[in-house]
């Protein structure tokens, strides 16, 4: 399995504990409480690290946007308690909704239904206003902002990637096109595996100042992307990569002529009625981290998903085109066999992966999914009227039993919601 939030089953836990609170406490913090580049994605100190991103490497803002009528937007409070329906775990046992979330290090829960907050929980310290890493789930709102400036006319998804970046022109890049780098599907050599010290996903996350460098390491992200390879043909199978949402970032800006902090904030953050600026990573030139640098709160990610349920819209105005998701929940020609003969199908069997988003099938239509190591997810079911917003603190990047169990969390709160409604 090469997707985020997945690897080899683990032991369920018991509800985790706050560890982490007493982290970075002092006049200077003890060394062994010190949370730095070398330890802040590894237990205890990552649950730290995710809600103070800012405080361990340098950051843009994302700006909800100036106070005044319509923002942010209202989240009106659901009839009735949630509903805490059986889920069958993956190692055959069974427990509830709440259960799930509690026993998988959730530090955020946000759930919604016909646009009403209908659960709202914070553990270990967060609150309704800290911000929160959302690692990968950064590539769904790349993809929207992609989305939008396709629908506008300055980027062209059959376009070759040179036409936005020439620098890529003799790297493996070279003859990929933007559509490739929405879906995933170029041929560049690149690993997304994180055990491993020397695979392409670590390289570049030192490059990119996620970690410290080493000798001989480029300098930046792009500096980086310009010099990977080529391993197989552009338009193949469905690889997770990381670089292709980077270099498809690279792309929205060079088309836009506007840094990526303004374009989420311009396009996507303001036209949601977010209710906090967001922020993003960015590497010692000042690139934005594409694939994963977004932090945000709960709240306003349920905002982001509620306008994916609602087919782009926000408040009544259109946001991300319309036909930009219905692309997205139906799979153009290629794309279900290019995910089909993957490990991936194992795990979301049905799926697939299109426009920086997974799809996975659900009772009434497809779901859309935003997926982030170490547990970051937002589920929304359009069908279902239903938005599911989980931030968490896994100690692995990936888990399967913990990424199916939640999904199936997900999917029986959906159902509980909607025959509630129906009732």
């Amino acid at each position: 399995m090469t997707h985020e939030g997945a690897a080899q089953a683990a032991p369920r836990d018991s509800a985790p504990s706050a560890a982490g609170s007493e982290l970075m406490a002092g006049f200077p913090p003890p060394p062994e409480t010190r949370v730095t580049l070398a330890n802040w994605q590894d237990p205890p100190f990552s649950r730290w690290a995710f809600r103070h991103m800012r405080e361990l490497i340098p950051s843009q803002p994302i700006p909800a946007g100036p106070a005044g009528p319509g923002r942010p937007a209202p989240l009106p409070a659901a009839p009735g308690p949630l509903p805490d329906p059986p889920v069958w775990r993956l190692d055959g046992s069974t427990a509830t909704a709440a259960e799930v979330f509690a026993g998988t290090y959730t530090d955020a829960l946000v759930v919604l239904h016909d646009g009403q907050l209908a659960a709202e929980r914070y553990h270990a310290g967060m609150t309704a206003s800290t911000p929160h890493l959302l690692m990968s789930v950064s590539k769904s709102i790349v993809g929207c902002v992609a989305g939008v400036l396709a629908g506008r006319g300055l980027l062209d998804p059959g376009a070759p990637v040179t036409a936005y970046v020439p620098e890529a022109g003799s790297s493996g890049y070279a003859g990929a096109t933007i559509r490739n780098l929405l879906d995933m599907r170029t041929g560049v050599a690149f690993r997304e595996t994180y055990t491993a010290p020397d695979a392409e996903v670590r390289v570049m996350e030192r490059s990119m100042g996620w970690r410290p460098a080493r000798p001989g390491d480029p300098e930046g992200a792009y500096p980086y992307l310009v010099t990977l390879g080529q391993a197989g043909p552009h338009g193949g199978e469905f690889c997770y990569r990381s670089a292709d949402t980077d270099m498809l970032g690279w792309a929205c800006e060079r088309a836009s002529g506007t840094r990526m902090a303004d374009l989420v904030s311009a396009l996507i953050w303001q036209p949601i009625g977010a209710e906090r600026d967001a922020e993003i990573t960015c590497d010692p030139l000042g690139s934005a981290i594409h694939d994963g640098g977004i932090s945000a709160t709960a709240r306003d990610l349920a905002r982001f998903g509620q306008m994916l349920a609602d087919d782009g819209r926000a408040r009544g105005y259109p946001v991300v085109p319309e036909a930009w998701l219905a692309g997205t929940r139906t799979p153009g020609p290629g794309v279900r066999e290019a995910f089909a003969v993957t490990d991936n199908e194992v795990v979301l069997p049905g799926g697939w992966y299109r426009n920086q988003f997974w799809v996975i099938p659900g009772p009434g239509g497809p779901v859309l999914v935003c997926l982030g190591i170490h547990g970051q997810l937002i589920y929304a079911d359009r069908a279902a009227r239903t938005v599911v917003v989980k931030l968490s603190s896994w100690p692995d990047p990936q888990n399967t039993a913990y990424l199916l169990d939640t999904l199936r969390a997900c999917a029986a709160l959906a159902a509980g919601l909607t025959g509630r409604a129906a009732g």
